[in-house]
């Protein structure tokens, strides 16, 4: 009896250890992810979806966790924590992708300035539509089943315990940045077009009419192109985001 007792203990002590060591990584990540990590949502709603994901994952993890080498402590907590991070932001800068390029779009059409403060951050409302139909639409595609499978794949790229060198974070970060950035300008190319066609047709009108007023004629025709620009390029700019993000849920660390 006491043999099964002090087998029980054991396997209770290593079962709690891999799950605080499931749980730094997924807490980590949730502190920066899109969706469930974002600021409106309440910080219950984020520790309990933190303690679910731990609970499913740590069943799966328990014979390659517990059959590994003994860390130190402090290693292990610094490690996990920036394995979290990093699947996390490499999923922010996708939406900072989807929120550049709504500001774009809407700088282009002169929209910028129109419910500019609807939503916690700073946004035009080009990008907080962009934005909010962007995480809809992840939702709706299943992230949390493809976050189990990110996590459950992180361990490959990023194992139990192996710190990423900053040379290595380093370049990490400024390949993830770029590619947002390039993504970014690439969904608002539409609008940037339409802005570059709308701006000579207009200097093309004021040459040949100096006394007109362009700018009063054309700001309505402006406002209303970037309107129906949003209605028709949005089913088509969505996809192409979610793409990309499934993309950065297959490999946080680069490489789609």
């Amino acid at each position: 009896m006491i043999d099964l007792l002090a087998q029980a203990l054991e396997l209770s002590q290593l079962w709690l250890a891999t799950a605080v060591a499931v749980f730094l990584r997924v807490g980590a990540c949730f502190l920066v992810l899109p969706g469930l990590g974002d600021q409106m949502i309440p910080v219950r709603v984020r520790l309990g979806a933190a303690l679910a994901f731990t609970v499913f994952l740590t069943p799966a993890l328990l014979p390659d966790l517990a059959t590994g080498q003994v860390l130190p402590p402090v290693t292990a907590f610094f490690s996990e924590i920036m394995a979290g991070l990093i699947i996390g932001m490499a999923l922010r800068f996708l939406v900072h992708a989807l929120q550049i390029a709504g500001t774009i779009a809407a700088q282009s059409t002169s929209l910028s300035q129109i419910m500019g403060g609807a939503t916690p951050d700073p946004l035009p409302a080009m990008g907080a539509i962009l934005m909010l139909g962007g995480l809809t639409l992840a939702v709706l595609s299943g992230l949390h089943v493809h976050l189990v499978e990110t996590f459950l794949r992180s361990y490959n790229v990023l194992p139990f315990g192996d710190l990423p060198g900053p040379r290595d974070l380093a370049g990490w970060g400024v390949r993830e940045v770029s590619a947002s950035f390039s993504l970014a300008v690439s969904l608002a190319a539409p609008f940037l077009i339409a802005s570059l066609i709308y701006n000579v047709a207009l200097g093309v009108i004021n040459k040949a009419m100096p006394q007109l007023m362009v700018a009063f004629v054309g700001a309505p025709a402006i406002t209303w192109g970037g309107l129906v620009l949003l209605l028709v390029t949005t089913p088509f700019i969505l996809p192409v985001w979610l793409h990309a993000f499934e993309g950065a849920l297959a490999s946080p660390l680069g490489g789609r």
